[in-house]
């Protein structure tokens, strides 16, 4: 069977010294879009979504600290503890998706106690946008010819030329597409659960199949930390499986308050 070549450069635009990547594109857009919908949620329960301005820069800001900290530290961490000014240069590449998650948690907690928002409604209301977020920062990975799967001999192999010949799994793909099916399930679940359920119902989901998809991705992914665990579970795997046993834990706790209500 031929496999698709992806040959696509990931710069969409040279405007002058300006480089216009797909990668930038598709994180700034899945974040605007992302505002817009939980702008929207905010008027559908009647909050005010003026609060939402201010805490969109502690969430953007806690994203890309975290992101780019736990790349250093859990991915390539004898590289950037030799080289630390290094871990400044976040242009240059090298964001784990694991710290990013924990920095927004961080960046909305301290925006929700300045300007009192109460935390739980934010952070479960938020895991609708934030979902249809990392789909979009996976597509990225993808125009970035990053994140790349073990070869294979499957039907769903891509070559990507920019790296070698070698047909691989497009795990970023695999991942985006779960990404957004759970993006898909919050809407719904938004849609049908009881408004009391969803402060744990909806962040159990998403933390649950996100990490989930992820724990069994991870298997079809070359290494992506310059070490190796010597446990059965890799890096990726290991960061997972916290987030994965809180999704499931919230998810207890919303069936546990719905049979005693």
């Amino acid at each position: 069977m031929k496999q698709l070549i992806w040959n696509v450069d990931p710069i969409l635009l040279h405007l002058g010294p300006l480089k216009v990547h797909w990668y930038g594109l598709l994180f700034a857009g899945g974040l605007l879009a992302g505002y817009w919908m939980i702008r929207r949620i905010c008027k559908l329960e009647g909050e005010n979504p003026e609060i939402l301005e201010p805490l969109f820069l502690y969430v953007v800001v806690g994203i890309v600290v975290g992101a780019r900290l736990a790349h250093c530290l859990f991915y390539e961490p004898d590289y950037y503890l030799a080289h630390p000014l290094e871990i400044l240069m976040v242009w240059k590449g090298g964001l784990a998706s694991h710290g990013g998650l924990v920095g927004a948690f961080l960046g909305l907690w301290l925006g929700s106690r300045k300007y009192h928002v109460p935390f739980a409604w934010i952070v479960s209301r938020l895991t609708i946008p934030t979902l249809f977020v990392a789909s979009m920062i996976r597509l990225g990975n993808l125009f970035n010819s990053e994140i790349l799967g073990k070869p294979t001999d499957a039907a769903t192999a891509i070559v990507f030329s920019r790296v070698d010949s070698l047909p691989r799994h497009p795990v970023m793909l695999y991942e985006s597409t779960a990404y957004f099916l759970t993006f898909l399930l919050s809407i719904l679940i938004y849609r049908l659960a009881p408004r009391e359920k969803l402060t744990t119902l909806l962040p159990g989901v998403g933390l649950t199949c996100v990490f989930g998809a992820r724990i069994v991705l991870e298997r079809y992914k070359v290494p992506q930390a310059d070490y190796a665990t010597g446990l059965p579970l890799n890096v990726g795997q290991l960061l997972s499986l916290p987030f994965l046993l809180l999704g499931i834990v919230l998810i207890l706790l919303s069936f546990r308050t719905r049979s005693a209500s």
